[in-house]
């Protein structure tokens, strides 16, 4: 239990260095709970001591995060760049997204022209998942992408969505765009992640039952960037709108 709190403490302040504040602060407080139930498990006072001692630490760390995060946030600045490497792996959608997806959360737009193909549509569908279990509070999914002519399944495929979120009372709404170049996600609570290869950064996996064909957080990543920001206006405008 020791060493998988050391292990997600030392990528918690690897992100803090690089000022990756939103997940250090997720990774700061996971490492802090491991540390509280060893507590609960060890006999021993000195370990005990030991181990409180260094959980107030972290914990007094992740709250210096927390309020850092907050503040920036109400002033409008708070910004996050996250370079994922070639062949990387541990950035599936709950890993990306996963921490902004909560009950604040009542819409989502997303903008991305490259939702086309079956992989890519199934990516969507992948982020819906994600949003649904999420966003308890959630009615509506819009997207923006482009057309593709040589892909007759494309709309089929989003109308199936379209019909399979309305049974969780979610409205999906999709239109396309001849022009559309930019890609991000923007929810209603504020948060924008804007993702240089959209959703489609993932590496076509070796085989049908590898690791990483099913699970994206063990899929190696194609090189990208990812940008993070909040926008207050958002909020006070009652969240994304087209």
């Amino acid at each position: 239990m020791e060493s998988a709190a050391v292990s997600v403490l030392k990528r918690a302040v690897e992100m803090d260095k690089k000022e990756q504040y939103t997940m250090a602060l997720v990774l700061y407080q996971e490492g802090v709970q491991i540390l509280l139930d060893a507590v609960k498990e060890t006999k021993e006072a000195y370990k005990v001591e030991y181990l409180t001692t260094k959980a107030r630490e972290y914990l007094d760390r992740a709250e210096k995060v927390k309020k850092l995060v907050s503040t920036r946030k109400s002033a409008g600045i708070y910004t996050e760049l996250v370079k994922i490497e070639d062949g990387s792996t541990g950035y599936g959608y709950a890993s990306v997204f996963g921490r902004f997806l909560d009950g604040t959360v009542t819409s989502i737009d997303i903008e991305d022209p490259y939702i086309r193909a079956f992989h890519q549509c199934q990516n969507l569908v992948r982020l819906c998942e994600l949003a649904v279990q999420k966003c308890c509070a959630l009615s509506k999914i819009s997207l923006l992408t482009t057309y593709n002519m040589k892909e007759s399944s494309q709309i089929s495929r989003l109308a199936e969505l379209k019909e399979s979120l309305a049974s969780r009372n979610i409205s999906f709404e999709f239109s396309f765009s001849e022009t559309l170049h930019d890609r991000q996600i923007t929810l209603s609570n504020g948060w924008v992640i804007k993702i240089g290869r959209g959703l489609d950064y993932f590496k076509t996996p070796e085989g049908k039952f590898v690791l990483g064909s099913c699970d994206l957080e063990l899929r190696p990543c194609q090189e990208t960037t990812i940008h993070i920001l909040h926008q207050n206006n958002l909020i006070a405008d009652g969240g994304p709108s087209k």
